[in-house]
């Protein structure tokens, strides 16, 4: 069957127009049946909720390929929006404050996973997280609350589409049950890890992005203050499962916030 050219490409599956209004996301073919399974289920649980996210079709077969069919967003992730109008980087991050808080303000009772039960997971399966800062990491993960709200897991600008001037989030799943302020953490190692990667060289890049970044944290705890302390706290933690990504350009800056975040063992 002729799907003709992706209109976007990614580490698990490629894009594809659709018909009616729809994309095609095509996985690759390592990428396991059960696990798309699970993201038709989460993405269907998280619109049904009433959260900003696309609707999500039928999987289906398509050239061999397993594919997951998706309602279309007409717009442009916040990242290009940042690349083609970089002065608009305080506008944008407080779009981004906002709408995260927005998430967090859902209770849920929806069947998600747990976010400390992957957490650790992540840790567990971290071949280039030392065993010593495994365990201090581990040990301050059982120190922090839990937490009942609906986290994205997977929050930043490349994964929010702005579509007739409001927000859609797409890839949902990493969405998790547990506590908003992991999730901003979470966040910002998405974030200043694209500004400590060996790959982005660019000085002024490196600004623009920490420039986003503070101004983001500002106004999430403007609007729901008094976290900062407890934030900081989940940074070591959740830089620690990180790790299990495996994602060489970043690994040594994310060591070293482990490191220097964690109380001494």
């Amino acid at each position: 069957m002729d799907i003709g050219t992706p209109i976007a490409r990614g580490r698990t599956a490629d894009i594809y127009a659709w018909q009616d209004g729809q994309i095609l996301k095509l996985f690759h073919d390592w990428f396991a049946r059960d696990a798309i399974e699970y993201e038709a289920r989460l993405g269907r649980l998280v619109h049904a909720a009433g959260l900003p996210a696309p609707a999500v079709g039928e999987i289906v077969c398509i050239n061999q390929h397993n594919g997951l069919i998706y309602q279309r967003i007409h717009g442009i992730t916040m990242s290009e929006i940042l690349l083609r109008k970089p002065w608009q980087v305080f506008r944008q991050a407080r779009r981004l404050a906002d709408l995260h808080g927005k998430i967090h303000a859902v209770s849920t009772s929806l069947e998600l996973p747990s976010q400390r039960q992957r957490l650790v997971s992540k840790m567990n399966h971290a071949i280039d997280l030392p065993v010593q800062l495994r365990n201090r990491a581990l040990t301050a993960l059982n120190n922090l609350p839990e937490g009942g709200r609906i986290c994205h897991g997977d929050f930043h600008p490349g994964n929010v589409m702005i579509a007739s001037g409001r927000e859609v989030v797409i890839d949902w799943i990493d969405a998790t049950c547990g506590n908003p302020l992991a999730d901003v953490a979470r966040t910002s190692i998405l974030i200043m890890g694209a500004a400590n990667s060996s790959q982005m060289t660019r000085q002024v890049e490196k600004w623009l992005v920490r420039i986003f970044h503070a101004a983001y944290l500002r106004h999430y705890f403007h609007c729901q203050p008094g976290g900062e302390k407890e934030y900081r706290q989940w940074l070591p933690v959740v830089a620690a499962a990180r790790l299990s990504e495996n994602i060489p350009e970043v690994r040594d800056w994310l060591i070293t916030l482990v490191e220097k975040g964690l109380p001494p063992g």
